[in-house]
């Protein structure tokens, strides 16, 4: 099949499977798939964009007629049509009425666990022809900023989410406190005057205050002084739930509280400030979002959402759970990664260590591995806390077809070929051969990498990988004598299955490089101070002509990502095996 083809194949099913066809996720399975593909990438992307946008203009049966003629059949007997090829079923959904949301609160970067939330609501959308909105629940200004805002977006951009322009709630505190004023005239919040300790541990009890029996009168009057002029701490306002529930979230949860600070948006316009328990049922009601997908750690707040809706009046938003994602040793927590931020146990929110959206992308993780990563847990209830190797050997297969091959050598250990001439050497630059071909002047003296050199002994055999075969005829602290072998025979060892194959490096025109290498953050509770070290080493010249955030391929070492260029140095990140 041509290349104009594959792509239109992958187009239309992709945009038939989630609504719309995404430039990302078509490309990865038209460069995994053709060879032909690989050999023009930039060229590739352009007729990738064309087409999708071609695709993405067409109507559902027009997509449906399309896909026929390549053989895939877009129905199956005795389904129904509301969820015909769906990952996800949501609960009395209706095809092209679906609304779901993201509302991240902009305190931090997002990290791989947001992107399960993101994935799962955009997929479900995608899935019956609706919609996902974007809206920043900002209604904490001690903790948010504008900086966030920004890296937010960016991280939803590039995990290629389509989306309309995100909303900010903090727009809406005129109309939330509307609904706040409400809810107290209807005999279903009140004013609180106690102290937070004296709250806690009346929650505890299930013991009621003396506040419980003020007037609504009073508690509005309360409340505008909330918005005024009452200083931090002095008032809060609560729903009347049931304080003797078991339930400990049903026992009067604070609504509104002051926070006199200034906001990033909103400078000191507002003081009075709702929580994500009013600000969650209210916006999704008048957002019209149709379906709250949340993780299970708000379980317990469901009953609360579901309260304050009818309390409210407003219409009832469908709520779907599904686990938590954990990583084995690595933090999946705004709080726990700003603390480590904090402690100076790591270098900022892309340490490579870490698995926030910065951090995988900074380490070369795609946008297509990490989607699939989290999408591959569904809608379960049940709690996993994976080991990252799943989502890297994904990425492994996305970017094996593209990435280029180069050599690499740890330490300064040298092999000198004893009598050699300098020589040109081509070797290709991806095994498939659809990447080219890269040159190395061979000039008889190499670095190579300090495991091979320890495990060579005078008499050993080896092959410089696809070049020449060498046996070892001398040995001091860091150089390996050999002389080029022309024959293989047995007694060289040659085309024994167990002769060493070694990368090697001109030493004459090496450069300098350190590859960091991240492993686990955590073993067990205990942190572990090893988490990150730095391979230094040598690699071929053709590694100076390397973009910042292109992957390659150390051969015999691993996958890895230029992170920057320093003086005549050069950093990567290791990405895996």
């Amino acid at each position: 099949m041509e290349i104009e083809g594959l792509i239109k194949k992958y187009a239309l099913k992709n945009a038939f499977d989630f609504g719309k066809a995404n430039e990302k996720a078509v490309a990865g399975r038209v460069l995994g798939e053709s060879a032909e593909a690989r050999k023009d990438i930039a060229a590739t992307m352009k007729l990738v964009a064309g087409i999708v946008k071609e695709i993405n203009a067409l109507g559902k049966k027009e997509i449906e007629k399309e896909l026929k003629k390549y053989g895939i059949e877009t129905s199956t007997p005795n389904s129904k049509p509301e969820t015909r090829n769906h990952s996800i079923v949501l609960p009395d959904a209706k095809m092209n009425e679906v609304v779901t949301r993201f509302p991240p609160e902009p305190n931090g970067h997002l990290h791989i666990g947001h992107a399960k939330a993101l994935f799962l609501n955009y997929e479900a959308a995608n899935a019956y022809s609706g919609k996902l909105l974007i809206r920043f629940d900002d209604t904490n200004p001690e903790k948010e900023s504008q900086e966030y805002v920004e890296s937010i977006a960016q991280d939803i951009k590039w995990l290629g989410i389509e989306h309309s322009a995100p909303t900010f709630t903090s727009d809406s505190i005129e109309k939330i406190y509307a609904y706040g004023e409400k809810l107290i005239r209807s005999g279903n919040a009140y004013a609180c005057t106690c102290p937070q300790e004296v709250m806690k541990e009346n929650r505890m009890k299930k013991m009621g205050c003396a506040c419980r029996e003020r007037d609504a009168a009073g508690n509005l009057a309360l409340f505008t002084e909330m918005k005024t002029t009452l200083a931090a701490g002095k008032a809060v306002i609560r729903f009347r739930g049931d304080m003797a529930s078991e339930n400990t979230v049903m026992r009067d949860p604070t609504l509104f509280r002051i926070i006199d600070v200034p906001h990033y948006r909103q400078g000191r316009k507002y003081r009075a400030w709702p929580n994500y328990d009013f600000v969650a049922p209210v916006m999704d009601a008048l957002e019209g979002v149709t379906h709250a997908m949340r993780s299970k750690e708000y379980e317990l707040r469901d009953e609360l959402y579901a309260c304050m809706q009818e309390a409210l009046g407003l219409r009832n938003v469908k709520i779907v759970g599904f686990s938590r994602l954990g990583i084995e040793g690595v933090p999946v927590s705004k709080r726990e990664i700003k603390k480590l931020i904090d402690d100076k146990k790591v270098d900022g929110w892309d340490d490579p260590r870490l698995v926030t959206i910065a951090a995988l992308k900074r380490r070369g993780i795609r946008p297509e591995a990490i989607m699939e990563f989290v999408l591959s847990f569904g809608l379960s209830k049940v709690e996993s806390t994976p080991k990252l190797e799943k989502l890297l050997a994904l990425n492994k297969k996305i970017i094996d077809p593209v990435a280029r091959r180069y050599f690499f050598a740890r330490g300064k250990k040298v092999l000198k070929v004893n009598g050699a001439k300098p020589e040109a050497v081509s070797l290709k630059a991806h095994p498939s051969g659809n990447l080219g071909m890269r040159k190395l002047e061979a000039t008889g003296e190499y670095y190579i990498d300090e495991n091979d050199f320890e495990a060579l002994k005078i008499g050993d055999a080896a092959r410089l990988k696809d070049f020449c075969a060498v046996r070892v005829v001398g040995k001091k602290k860091d150089i390996l004598e050999t002389e080029k072998v022309e024959e293989i025979d047995n007694e060289t060892q040659i085309s024994k299955p167990e002769t060493r194959i070694i990368q090697w490096v001109p030493k004459e025109s090496a450069v300098k490089c350190e590859v960091m290498v991240a492993s686990e953050l955590f073993d067990g509770e205990k942190f572990n101070g090893d988490s990150l070290r730095m391979d230094k080493g040598y690699c071929e010249a053709n590694c100076a002509g390397m973009e910042i955030g292109v992957p390659a391929q150390f051969e015999r070492y691993g996958f890895v990502m230029l992170d920057k260029k320093e003086n005549s140095r050069l950093i990567f990140i290791y990405m895996h095996k």
